[in-house]
């Protein structure tokens, strides 16, 4: 049992500063444009297949740095040419101008790497066993994605918080007129924020690629947990992303790990109501706990763990 919690926790702690990764930059954006990208987890999906292509070609490392500065300037790009053009034509236009978005970079990715996943390694110089615990091994490049996932959270919040372009940033979150009054371009910082949220969501999938499978659908199968991150933690909020993001990574982690069902605890007989769901275990329904927790959130708190807005 002491192996299933320490091994479930480091996991889930990881999984929950991957999602955070993402969810810090889309929250970012959310706050200071009004809106939900949806394209942001295909971000994440084309750092992965940066990093891939730059690392078979010069290396790892190279790719480490390289991948999500090109990932950041790509969505610097989508900002400029893209949604600062239908910004004035409202949130719908946004919307569906990012949900479309999503449709073609995964289009894009299969033309340019095929359907099939890439053999995306762990380099060398992190393939080994960081320790051995309870006569099981923990592999180094999981505690590199565990650091490097803190060093960002550490970097983004001395950034916010400590700097002159944080407070400008936080300025321009929440009164755009007045720093535009200061001299300050307030465009080009939207298109820094929204470049800066896509280089973290890149920089997610350059370090997950080698430990996930990096596949075309591998956006979609994050996108929607992304989505739940931001509104468990409450719209616009960073702090609630943060650990609304260990919340999800650590009940998800623990569900995994659970074989237990209702039949196990208190006995084969199941009630005539619940039928087959009597056998189901903890595991099978992990995939569906998040959206559980959803829509018990909007439910009972509708602005999330630390919103001050509704969804």
């Amino acid at each position: 049992m002491l192996q299933l919690i320490t091994f479930s926790t480091l996991n889930g702690v990881l999984y929950g500063m991957l999602l955070f990764m993402m969810a810090s930059g889309l929250t970012l954006i959310f706050s200071m444009m009004g809106v939900l990208n949806f394209a942001h987890a295909s971000f994440y999906m084309v750092g992965a297949y940066f990093g891939f292509e730059i690392s078979r070609r010069i290396g790892f490392w190279p790719g480490f740095f390289i991948a999500p500065i090109a990932v950041g300037a790509v969505g610097a790009l989508v900002e400029r040419y893209g949604l600062r053009r239908l910004h004035r034509l409202g949130h719908v236009s946004e919307l569906l101008f990012t949900f479309g978005l999503a449709f073609v970079i995964e289009e894009l990715v299969q033309m340019f790497w095929g359907k099939s996943p890439v053999d995306y390694r762990v380099p060398p110089s992190l393939d080994f066993v960081a320790f051995r615990l309870f006569d099981t091994t923990y592999p180094a490049y999981r505690m590199f994605m565990l650091l490097t996932a803190v060093a960002m959270f550490a970097a983004l919040l001395v950034g916010l918080t400590r700097t002159r372009v944080g407070i400008i940033i936080q300025a321009a979150l929440t009164h755009p007129d007045m720093v535009a009054m200061l001299g300050h371009d307030v465009p080009k910082i939207f298109m820094l924020v929204f470049g800066a949220g896509a280089g973290l969501a890149g920089l997610a999938g350059v370090i997950a690629g080698p430990a996930l499978v990096t596949q075309p659908s591998m956006a979609a199968s994050l996108g929607p947990i992304l989505f739940v991150v931001i509104v468990v933690g409450g719209l616009g909020s960073l702090g609630g992303a943060f650990v609304a993001s260990l919340l999800i990574g650590l009940v998800q982690t623990f569900a995994v790990a659970m074989n237990y069902s209702l039949a196990g605890i208190f006995g084969s007989a199941a009630p005539p109501l619940l039928g087959d769901l009597w056998q189901v275990t903890v595991a099978e329904l992990a995939p569906i706990i998040p959206y559980v927790l959803l829509v018990l959130m909007l439910i009972v708190r509708p602005t999330g763990l630390m919103g001050t807005r509704e969804t």
